[in-house]
């Protein structure tokens, strides 16, 4: 129903800033809560941030005031603003695209390939 694709991770030094972007296709945008989370080698996938489709944000506290999470539906794509990288935030991030339909008892959740963020001296 949702394809995602994640794009924008690289190497980045500590302090630095990247920003990562998640194209989606093939159901309707604007529909579903998106949201980012990471995960480290040897650790269970965290939140990052969510937005909804009306611009509400939500974020882990270990990124509070360092990253902002944006949406451009026209667009199909979710933003992910990193700034003030810290070598603890080194994880594949993965895009996440979720709609609740508690009607049908319902609920569709999507996620992206993950793209690499290592954060270095």
């Amino acid at each position: 129903q949702v394809q995602l694709v994640e794009s924008g991770g690289g190497l980045v030094q500590p302090g630095g800033s990247l920003k990562l972007s998640c194209a989606a296709s093939g159901s309707i945008f604007s529909r579903y809560v998106m949201g980012w989370y990471h995960q480290a080698p040897g650790k269970q996938r965290e939140l990052v941030a969510t937005i909804t489709s009306g611009g509400s944000t939500n974020y882990a506290d270990s990124v509070k005031g360092r990253f902002t999470i944006s949406r451009d539906n026209a667009k199909n794509t979710v933003y992910l603003q990193m700034n003030s990288l810290k070598p603890e935030d080194t994880a594949v991030y993965y895009c996440n695209a979720r709609r609740e339909r508690p009607m049908w008892s319902l609920v569709d959740d999507f996620w992206g390939q993950g793209t690499q963020v290592t954060v270095s001296s």
